[in-house]
């Protein structure tokens, strides 16, 4: 009897549940032995990585062709993937980080962080009234200047709203390693803005 599973039907929200989870489990499981089936992985995780991309690149011709090559190299080694009870965004983002700086690496650019001004707002907990435009371009500035380390961390975060687990998976560190990196980096910025960081 063929697994038949709706993606769309499970939590749209950035944490999954182990439930949810699971299921997501089979269908990569289904998939290495049944290409097609993983289509239904790249409709659910296509826009995320897309957006996760383009931040970090200000480039969407360029974010397009590395998403593409994020899904291709998933598809590629997927029967060598291994679970470790993450949703398989986790894996995506590692790659996709991987293939981000990769292509800096290569072409030897200086890196770029393009970010909206609700995610600035969001950042920094205030409103419209409480930040000029000056400030948002400021913070800007001061991110486009942060060690690349420092910035994934940051993005991974608050960004993308992923927790330690999949940080440190991602970024293939510890657990605490993540928790401290962030907590650097949150430093530099609290020293600029005031910033309030809540867990």
């Amino acid at each position: 009897m063929p697994l038949i599973i709706d993606l769309n039907k499970l939590n749209t929200s950035r944490h999954m549940t182990d439930e949810e989870i699971a299921v997501e489990q089979r269908i990569i499981e289904v998939s290495k032995r049944d290409v097609q089936k993983f289509r239904a992985i790249y409709d659910r995780y296509f826009e995320d990585i897309f957006e996760f991309i383009y931040r970090r690149t200000d480039d969407e011709q360029l974010a397009d062709d590395l998403c593409s090559q994020t899904f291709v190299k998933a598809l590629e080694n997927l029967k060598r993937y291994e679970f470790r009870g993450l949703p398989f965004s986790a894996w995506l983002y590692r790659i996709a980080t991987n293939e981000v700086n990769k292509h800096f690496n290569k072409k030897n650019r200086n890196r770029v962080f393009s970010l909206e001004e609700e995610r600035v707002k969001e950042l920094m907990e205030t409103d419209d009234e409480g930040f000029t435009d000056a400030q948002i371009q400021q913070v800007r500035e001061i991110l486009n200047n942060l060690p690349t380390a420092t910035m994934e961390i940051l993005e991974l975060r608050f960004f993308e709203g992923l927790g330690f687990k999949e940080i440190a998976y991602i970024l293939n560190i510890g657990e605490s390693g993540a928790k401290m990196r962030l907590y650097r980096a949150v430093e530099k910025l609290r020293v600029q803005f005031n910033l309030n960081w809540k867990e």
